[in-house]
C-alpha cells in the first residue's frame, strides 16, 4: 500500500468515526423526541392525511412543530396563505442557527450546505454549535443529522400504524416530549448570569403570552429574552470596569 493510499485510509476511517460520533452523541435527544414524532404522525392521520402524505410530511418538512401547527390549522379550514406565514414564523429560529453556523458551513461545498441546512434542528444544533465544539467537523455534524432524521422518520411511522388502529392516541400525554425535549436543550446552555437572565425573560415572557392567548408569544419571548441577557450582560461588564 502506497503513502498515499495509507492517507487517504486514515482520513475514511476518521471520517467514519465522526459520523458516529455525532451520531451517538444524539442519540439522547432523539430517544427523546420519539414520544412526539409518534403523536405527529398519529395526529396526520386523524388530520386527514393518508399515510403516504403523513410520512411525507415527516420527509420533507421534518420539523415537528410547524407539522403540529399545519395539522391543527388544516383541522380548522385555515387558508393555505396563513398556514405557510406561521410556518415561517414558527421556524424563524433557525435563521438564528444558520447565522451562528454560517462561518463553519458556508466554504463547504454546495451539496454539504444544502444536507447541513436541510439536517439543521435544535437537536443538532445542540451538539454541533460552535460554543459545543472546538473544531467543527462535517462528517459529525452529518452523522448526528442522519441520525436524528432517521429516528424522527421511524417514530412518525410508528404513529401512523398507531393512528390507524387506536382512538385519541393524544390523550396519552404524548406532546409532554415538546416541553421535555427543549428542557433539555436549554438548561445545560445556562453556565452564566446572563444566559439565566436570558432564559427567565423567555420562560416569563411565554407564560405570560399564553395566558393572554396571544399567539405571536415565540416572536415576542425570543427577541426580548435576548434584549435582556445582552444588556445583563453590558452592565455587568460596565459595573466591574
Amino acid at each position: 500500500m502506497s503513502q498515499a493510499e495509507i492517507v487517504q485510509h486514515s482520513n475514511n476511517n476518521e471520517k467514519v468515526r465522526a459520523f458516529f460520533k455525532g451520531a451517538a452523541a444524539i442519540i439522547p435527544l432523539t430517544v427523546a423526541v420519539l414520544p412526539w414524532g409518534i403523536l405527529t404522525g398519529s395526529l396526520a392521520i386523524e388530520s386527514g392525511f393518508d399515510p403516504v402524505q403523513s410520512q411525507a410530511l415527516s420527509g420533507v418538512i421534518f420539523a415537528g412543530a410547524v407539522q403540529l401547527a399545519i395539522m391543527g390549522m388544516i383541522q380548522a379550514g385555515v387558508g393555505l396563505g396563513s398556514i405557510l406565514i406561521s410556518a415561517l414564523l414558527i421556524t424563524s429560529r433557525h435563521f438564528l442557527y444558520s447565522m451562528v453556523m454560517r462561518k463553519n458551513i458556508s466554504p463547504l461545498p454546495l451539496r454539504w450546505r444544502l444536507a447541513l441546512g436541510f439536517l439543521l434542528t435544535d437537536e443538532l444544533f445542540a451538539i454541533a454549535n460552535p460554543g459545543q465544539l472546538k473544531r467543527f467537523d462535517r462528517w459529525y455534524a452529518l452523522g448526528g443529522g442522519l441520525c436524528f432524521y432517521l429516528g424522527w422518520n421511524l417514530a412518525t411511522l410508528g404513529g401512523i400504524i398507531a393512528g390507524e388502529s387506536m382512538d385519541s392516541l393524544d390523550a396519552l400525554g404524548l406532546d409532554f416530549a415538546i416541553a421535555a425535549t427543549f428542557i433539555a436543550l436549554v438548561i445545560p446552555t445556562i453556565k452564566n448570569a446572563p444566559v439565566l437572565v436570558c432564559v427567565l425573560t423567555a420562560l416569563v415572557t411565554s407564560v405570560i403570552c399564553q395566558v393572554m392567548h396571544i399567539q405571536a408569544g415565540l416572536l415576542i419571548s425570543a427577541p426580548l429574552a435576548m434584549v435582556a441577557g445582552f444588556a445583563y450582560a453590558k452592565a455587568t461588564t460596565k459595573g466591574e470596569s
